[in-house]
């Protein structure tokens, strides 16, 4: 296992400094270096390390989250208002619909099996975006709108929405019955998620106010509160509805609408960890990849994908009617709003698991999905922030 982390620290960094250096996102060439590290192609990762791979991305996850949360100001979001809650599920709606509406003519699907592939496509990756977003606001860009916090605000909540759908559909599927409480359980997880995070957040607060500890210490404490909400949401998933990684988000935006100085440093430290993270997170999702999937079904995925696509940025169109965003501001969110990598790793292959007859097809739209989406989005984003966004400066 030692020699697999070795391998997946030192040529994920060679190949993200690759790709920087040629003006591509970095996460492209820690992807690549996952799928040809990883089992479908030159298999030189330990199987013992794939097994907890799962477990791995989510650290990460739960690492970009909290940094995001850090520099989130609990203000600017109340006064984003009404696009905020929009974005959280209208643009992830369209993309479904576009799917089931496109699917079956494509690729000769059921309804419900194009639904099913809605379900995975739909996700956008926070690993991706939260990234970006918080580099728009270190520079200043699209702060007089609170653009980054709102793309940052959706995001978090946008995978939510989507897992649970993804939960009732594949059930379907499964000759199993949609429950009402399967819908209801979507507001119910977000908000339980938001309280129990703010409630959590507002005592780690006084904690590290009133205790004298080293910064190392706090950022301890914050991420194995973090990890034991994500395995209360695991144990207790069936029972009640619990967004945990909203309440690790919560958490940090808690402690820094009390405590700012406090989160400035911690920011600084979970920058770091994000060094290493972000490295182990995007190559694992590579080593996820099968890409034999992708170009045995040809061009149509591949077609579908910027279709479904063009629904999403509809819907995130939609989402800004209304505000006082310029144009160009709304092309940049609908932009923001594609990256997909870390929820379609996640759930991808879980319909051939289940043995659905669907099962290869989802993964393949999900790999494809990936491959496409995460550089594409990331590169998107990276090279039109600055022609598309007034920074601060120039507000003033």
């Amino acid at each position: 296992m030692l020699l697999s982390v070795a391998l997946i620290l030192l040529i994920g960094m060679f190949m993200g400094w690759v790709c920087k250096k040629i003006h591509f996102p970095g996460l492209t060439g820690m992807i690549l270096t996952g799928i040809v590290l990883g089992p479908y192609c030159l298999n030189l990762l330990d199987h013992s390390l794939l097994a907890i791979s799962a477990d791995l991305r989510r650290i990460a996850l739960i690492i970009i989250l909290i940094r995001a949360g850090l520099s989130l100001d609990l203000n600017d979001l109340k006064k984003v208002g009404r696009p905020a809650i929009l974005m959280c599920f209208l643009p992830a709606c369209f993309e479904m619909m576009g799917m089931i509406l496109l699917a079956p003519k494509l690729l000769e699907v059921t309804t419900l099996d194009a639904a099913i592939m809605g379900t995975v496509v739909a996700a956008v990756s926070p690993a991706v975006i939260v990234p970006k977003m918080l580099k728009l606001m270190e520079e200043g860009y699209g702060l007089t709108h609170r653009i980054p916090q709102l793309i940052l605000a959706g995001a978090s909540v946008d995978d939510v929405f989507v897992i649970v759908l993804f939960s009732a559909m594949t059930g379907l599927a499964q000759g199993n019955h949609i429950s009402i409480m399967s819908f209801i359980n979507i507001p119910t997880a977000i908000i339980i998620g938001f309280l129990v995070g703010a409630v959590i957040g507002l005592l780690v607060a006084k904690l590290f106010g009133n205790i004298a500890m080293r910064d190392t210490h706090k950022v301890i404490i914050t991420l194995s509160i973090s990890f034991i909400l994500v395995a209360i949401e695991d144990a207790f998933a069936t029972i009640i509805p619990f967004a945990a990684l909203i309440a690790v988000m919560m958490i940090a935006a808690a402690l820094q609408k009390r405590q700012a100085d406090v989160a400035k440093r911690l920011s600084t430290k979970f920058n770091k960890l994000w060094v290493v993270a972000e490295i182990i997170l995007f190559v694992l999702v590579g080593a996820t990849v099968d890409i034999k999937y992708a170009a045995a079904a040809g061009w149509m995925p591949i077609l579908l994908i910027f279709a479904v696509l063009g629904f999403r940025m509809l819907g995130v169109f939609l989402c800004l009617i209304k505000t006082k965003l310029t144009k160009n501001e709304r092309i940049f969110c609908m932009i923001a709003y594609t990256p997909k990598a870390t929820v379609q790793a996640a759930i991808g292959a879980v319909p051939l698991t289940m043995g659905l007859a669907c099962g290869n097809i989802v993964l393949t739209i999900a790999v494809t999905a990936i491959l496409i989406t995460a550089p594409l989005g990331a590169f998107a984003i990276e090279h039109t922030y600055k022609r598309l966004l007034v920074d601060k400066q120039q507000s003033t």
